[in-house]
């Protein structure tokens, strides 16, 4: 390659890649300018202490965190107390074990009475503590415990407000120590007037367990040792690998395989291009997890397609990279254009793809990925950003896989009509995936809730698709004369063809379920009806949302079962400016979509999965009028 070019090509992708981070950095500047800067004074100090000098074997101990807040500030109550309005999604303060010895068995933290704020803008009130806030935290000493110090570690999470801005919230480490004596040995108690306010209650000890859902394989892994942690990671990174056979990824995989088809031979090259790619999917993954560790208010993978600027931004971008690499069928277009088509051969064209390729990853959730980042997003920065980094090696695996081994790759075509004709096909079908983003975005600008987003947009999906199979099944028949590819190539494209036609009709009529727009009073409705709540999470950027809808809830028999009077279908689309919706999906523990839950007329949540089948469902609903899942 020409010195000159190849420079030229690494000047190309830089910029391509320097404006990528521009609209991520953006868009993250612009989730978090609300937040204040910290001030340098501490507002909030925490210190822990025990009811005794020690315990004896089998016997118990009580804990208390104390928490000093400065005159004027506040924090959030925990989510047990913490009323949710309508418009605000407060951060609860959470008290939580995250190591602990193992002759150690714990209680959840017993909080005190939080205090009520009236809001001007909700009915609900902000339930919150200031002064002095003392949390208790039942420890009980296996009987078998070997006398000496038996360590646990905590995590305190909170976020201090006064009366007009909020700051950081924090996630502050703590250790304690409780010596273990021998039985029968003299203990002493300490702090005795701080311990006299415990007034103890029943509480189960709380699970540290994630549980993972597919189409009915449910299993659970307690995170509790190191163990457990080691296999989320696993799980973690086969659910990111999944991510590439999701419809967001899928139309790029083609043209990376192209890239390294064309270095197949140059199998040093070949492997440190693959390695940039990965770099750039696990670099991303990590501003994920970073975001979700320190920003306020950033809390799902997802997050950044609710935001509708850098959705519509997004979808720009990838329309002139398609424009830019398709040709555009060798029109004569302004020179900027043809600026988008990544130098693949470069470092820094590799590690732009690899990062739009994550970014492409996010709207949708493969199975196992959602249950450990909704984990991770309660753990401290470090297992949350080693987490995110398993999701990001996981996905970046593949290509990994081909960079290293070649051989998988060459009789891809490299250079002629063929490879021509993929890169056409493929800049139409990025060119739908354009109009995917700019017309959920707009759809998101334009909707006010409760009122359904337009689904208007796609059939232009459908029109750039439909036209890739068309342009495949022409140019087929013109670039060969073989019988054999004719068959296949042709018969592909016209599948593609008719399948994008009853795609547009069946994704832009309404549906046989009359859902109810969520709402806190459409729920509080249903359940004073007593009616069992089929609670569906969804938004327009959700392509696997879509896909469970169509095959699963458009199913005759599921219609006619979510149709039924003792059943209220309630949809919580946050596609826009949601902030009810958003505030649900946050409380129900999960930080991705699809979801779906059910509950019982009780009001109880009886099941819940991101990926499941019509019959799941069906038993479920069967099972929820008995006050039980079958």
């Amino acid at each position: 390659m020409n010195p000159k070019h190849r420079s030229s090509n690494a000047a190309k992708s830089r910029r391509l890649l320097a404006i990528l981070l521009t609209i991520l950095l953006l868009t993250a500047a612009a989730g978090a300018s609300f937040i204040s800067a910290r001030p340098p004074e501490e507002v909030v100090t925490l210190r822990s202490v025990w009811s005794a000098d020690g315990a004896h074997p089998g016997d118990g101990a009580l804990l208390a965190v104390m928490i000093d807040i400065a005159e004027g500030y506040h924090i959030n109550a925990d989510a047990a107390q913490l009323v949710v309005p309508e418009g605000f999604s407060p951060l609860p303060t959470r008290v939580e074990v995250t190591s602990a010895a193992a002759a150690l068995s714990l209680e959840a933290p017993h909080f005190p009475p939080a205090r009520a704020l009236k809001l001007d803008f909700s009915d609900a009130p902000l339930m919150f503590f200031d002064g002095k806030v003392v949390v208790y935290l039942p420890v009980t000493v296996s009987p078998g415990a070997a006398p000496g110090d038996h360590p646990l570690e905590l995590l305190v999470t909170y976020q201090a407000c006064d009366n007009q801005t909020c700051l950081l919230p924090r996630k502050i480490p703590l250790s304690a120590v409780l010596p273990v004596h021998p039985a029968g040995s003299p203990l002493t108690p300490a702090n005795t007037e701080l311990f006299a306010a415990f007034t103890p209650a029943r509480v189960l000890p709380a699970p540290q367990t994630v549980r993972f859902d597919l189409f009915g394989l449910s299993f659970r892994i307690d995170v509790s040792a190191w163990l457990g942690r080691a296999v989320l990671l696993i799980t973690a990174a086969f659910g990111g690998a999944l991510l590439n056979f999701t419809p967001c990824v899928l139309p790029l995989i083609p043209i990376k395989v192209m890239a390294l088809a064309n270095l197949a031979g140059n199998r040093r090259r070949c492997l440190v291009l693959g390695l940039a790619m990965g770099a750039g999917v696990v670099a991303f993954w990590l501003f994920l997890g970073g975001l979700i560790a320190t920003v306020s208010g950033f809390s799902a993978t997802n997050q950044l397609f609710q935001y509708p600027v850098f959705t519509i931004g997004l979808g720009l971008f990838i329309a002139l990279m398609a424009v830019g690499m398709g040709g555009f069928f060798h029109l004569r277009l302004p020179g900027f254009v043809y600026r988008f088509n990544p130098a693949q051969e470069t470092l820094p064209g590799s590690f732009g793809l690899g990062i739009l390729a994550a970014v492409l990853s996010t709207p949708c959730t493969a199975p196992f990925m959602g249950a450990a980042a909704a984990w991770a997003a309660s753990q401290p920065p470090p297992t949350t950003l080693t987490t995110f980094a398993a999701i990001g090696g996981g996905m970046a695996l593949p290509y990994l896989v081909l960079a290293a081994a070649p051989g998988l790759v060459r009789k891809m075509p490299r250079s002629g009509p063929a490879s021509e004709l993929i890169k056409e096909v493929m800049a139409l079908l990025m060119l739908a995936a354009a109009a995917y983003f700019i017309g959920s975005g707009l759809s998101s600008l334009l909707t006010a809730p409760p009122a359904s987003p337009g689904r208007g947009y796609w059939w232009a999906v459908m029109g750039f698709t439909a036209a890739a199979g068309a342009w495949l099944l022409v140019r087929t028949w013109r670039i060969t004369s073989v019988k054999g590819p004719r068959a296949l190539f042709g018969t592909l494209g016209m599948l593609v063809v008719v399948l994008a036609v009853l795609g547009g009709l069946r994704l832009t009529r309404s549906g046989a379920i009359s859902w109810v727009a969520y709402s806190p009073e459409a729920f509080s409705a249903a359940r004073q009806n007593g009616q069992t709540v089929v609670m569906l999470f969804t938004a327009e950027w959700c392509l696997n949302c879509k896909a469970l809808e169509q095959g699963v809830l458009n199913r005759p028999e599921v219609v006619r079962r979510l149709s039924a009077g003792d059943v209220a279908a309630i949809k919580v689309d946050i596609t826009g400016a949601n902030p009810a919706g958003k505030a649900r999906l946050k409380a129900t523990g999960n930080l991705t979509i699809p979801l779906l839950i059910v509950y019982g007329p009780d009001g109880r949540e009886v099941w819940r999965s991101d990926f499941y089948t019509a019959q799941q469902l069906l038993e479920t609903l069967g099972g929820a009028q008995k006050g039980g899942v079958k």
